[in-house]
């Protein structure tokens, strides 16, 4: 029974410990997550992140667009404006000229967790300053219309008084047929936000399609009640 049983553990043990190290079973490459590494006279595992998919991507700076990096500050600036950001210090940046690159500074969760999130923001705001964004929203309903009065947006959405919202200064809003609105911007953030906030005062309901809709957005319609035949 000794012998069986330790012929029985004996390869389990070395199955568990190659796939604990990351290596596949039939092909023997190693897996797509992690890398496992051993120290010699040790006997400690120590495991390797990979790098991001997002993160590593290099981002284009285009003609026209200005870097500016002083330790962990940015600033971008291009034929729409300027953008700065703090970054925090898990992450660094590399400016190569005509390509600016984000890495991870340490290894650690949290900077795992920030490399391609500022990746992503960096690359938005050398975007946001040559191209910018856009959002385009789309009024629906008997009565709906908007109009850009100074600097607010008036929105006339069936209620009993009239909408009025503040436009902030670093966005652009145009009115199209009263009932087609652009918002623009060098900012995402600032853009998304508000054009959520306009949404929001009319979400489009699901039976007649009424209310503020973005115009790439699909609703899914739903059937009304239908009463009972006498």
């Amino acid at each position: 029974m000794a012998s069986l049983a330790c012929s029985l553990s004996a390869p389990c043990s070395s199955s568990l410990r190659s796939s604990f190290q990351g290596e596949s079973l039939v092909t023997g490459n190693p897996s797509s997550s992690y890398q496992v590494q051993q120290q010699q006279g040790k006997g400690a595992l120590r495991i390797k992140a990979k790098e991001s998919r997002i993160g590593k991507a290099p981002i284009p700076v285009p003609k026209g667009v200005t870097i500016n990096l002083e330790g962990q500050s940015l600033t971008v600036k291009g034929p729409l404006g300027e953008l700065a950001r703090t970054y925090p210090r898990e992450v660094k940046l590399t400016n190569a000229g005509d390509v600016l690159t984000v890495e991870r500074a340490v290894e650690s969760r949290r900077a795992r967790q920030m490399h391609g999130l500022f990746r992503t923001l960096t690359d938005n705001m050398v975007i946001g300053v040559s191209k910018g964004f856009e959002k385009r929203l789309q009024l629906i309903g008997v009565g709906y219309r908007a109009a850009v009065e100074k600097d607010e947006l008036a929105l006339n959405l069936g209620f009993s008084h009239q909408v009025r919202m503040k436009i902030p200064e670093d966005i652009t809003v145009k009115v199209e047929e009263n009932t087609r609105v652009l918002i623009s911007g060098k900012d995402k953030c600032s853009v998304g936000d508000f054009s959520a906030a306009v949404r929001k005062w009319r979400p489009p309901e699901p039976y007649k399609g009424k209310g503020i809709k973005y115009s790439d957005e699909v609703i899914r319609r739903k059937e009304g009640k239908v009463g009972k035949k006498k």
